[in-house]
């Protein structure tokens, strides 16, 4: 088989962290081009991996025929022009999260990728984290019991990245801690727990410690350095209540509080048993035997889920795999997010049949 020809649009952080090396050592991908309106980061590119043409306009790669997929590692704002005018000229998408800043613009995804047929996958990694299978499969084999409620946690002292940068800047991120972090927390329950379809959502979303830019105070920023002239119109803590068709979901997350302990976890609260998943790391499950309480830490081989991801997308597009990190099923969650804004911004609970959030 010939090597898939690839093209990296945006050439950041998560495209130098992730997307790049992955497809560097996936033996079936060759990159062809690597884009970037600031040209320079694309030639840096070029320079560092030794292949591949910098462009500062993905025109370009729309008008190669032998370009079949693209990653998409921009900024939010820019995610669904480019996902869809690259599904229109034939190539297959992994567009890094979230899929868009809105749930409009994530359902025109959807809709472009059902007419032309062509892959769509979002950057939901944790997908294809060795552990969260594990999980996943303990779920569904019924080791939990009743999966009943569900509690996440991502909660930070102060991490905003980037301060009046893209990341705080509605207009180009969508949001702010609950799309940038809270995206892969609620994204990992969902998967876990068989992608119910949520039905009501209630919660508030804050604007508190970043809005004072110049007394906003940090050990580090990445994403940085801040730039005091641009804009911090996002939020920095969320906390949100859903009812879905299988477990209930509660939701407390931050980029920043005055609270100097993180707490990045998910429990998973079974009516057999319980599992606290320690985001990025290991998990622990509870239950009980015999009137003994019992703690165990599974051990299992670690993978790279951002190799995994870029492999399967790769494998995908010749076998025709429908992988889990598809937009069908990652719309969901978009879904929950657009209605915890909407409930915040209009002080009530969110029915998910109302007009504007109806179920994809």
């Amino acid at each position: 088989m010939s090597k898939t020809i690839v093209a990296v649009i945006g050439c950041g952080t998560i495209a130098n962290n992730a997307h790049i090396p992955a497809y560097m050592a996936n033996k079936d991908a060759e990159i062809k081009y690597f884009c970037d309106i600031r040209k320079e980061r694309a030639e840096k590119a070029v320079e560092q991996y030794g292949c591949g043409t910098a462009v500062e306009d993905y025109q370009v790669i729309l008008e190669d025929t032998n370009v079949v997929a693209v990653s998409i590692c921009t900024p939010n704002n820019v995610h669904a022009q480019i996902a869809i005018d690259c599904m229109r000229a034939g190539k297959h998408v992994l567009c890094e999260k979230p899929a868009a800043r809105t749930y409009r613009e994530a359902l025109e995804m959807q809709k472009v990728q059902h007419e032309t047929g062509m892959t769509l996958n979002i950057g939901v990694v944790n997908r294809f984290n060795k552990g969260v299978n594990i999980i996943k499969q303990m779920i569904e084999s019924g080791e939990l019991g009743e999966l009943y409620h569900v509690v996440v946690s991502f909660r930070a002292h102060r991490s905003i990245p980037g301060l009046g940068g893209d990341f705080t800047t509605k207009a180009v991120a969508g949001g702010g801690a609950l799309i940038d972090w809270g995206v892969h927390y609620l994204d990992i329950v969902m998967y876990c727990a068989g992608d119910p379809r949520p039905k009501t959502v209630t919660g508030l979303a804050y604007s508190k410690l970043g809005k004072d830019m110049q007394n906003y105070a940090y050990l580090n920023m990445w994403a940085g350095p801040p730039n005091y002239e641009g804009s911090y119109d996002v939020d920095d803590f969320v906390t949100a209540m859903i009812r879905t068709e299988g477990p209930s979901i509660s939701v407390n997350g931050a980029w920043a509080q005055n609270i100097g302990v993180e707490e990045t976890y998910i429990d998973f609260l079974g009516d057999k048993a319980g599992i606290r998943l320690q985001y990025g790391q290991e998990f622990t499950l509870y239950s009980a035997k015999h009137g003994a309480l019992i703690e165990s830490t599974p051990n299992y081989p670690k993978t790279n889920a951002f190799q995994e991801e870029i492999d399967g997308f790769i494998a995908g597009i010749h076998s025709g795999e429908k992988l889990p990190s598809h937009i069908d099923t990652v719309i969901l969650t978009a879904q929950m997010i657009e209605a915890i804004y909407q409930s915040s911004e209009e002080s009530r609970e969110i029915s998910l049949t109302e007009a504007g959030v109806a179920p994809a």
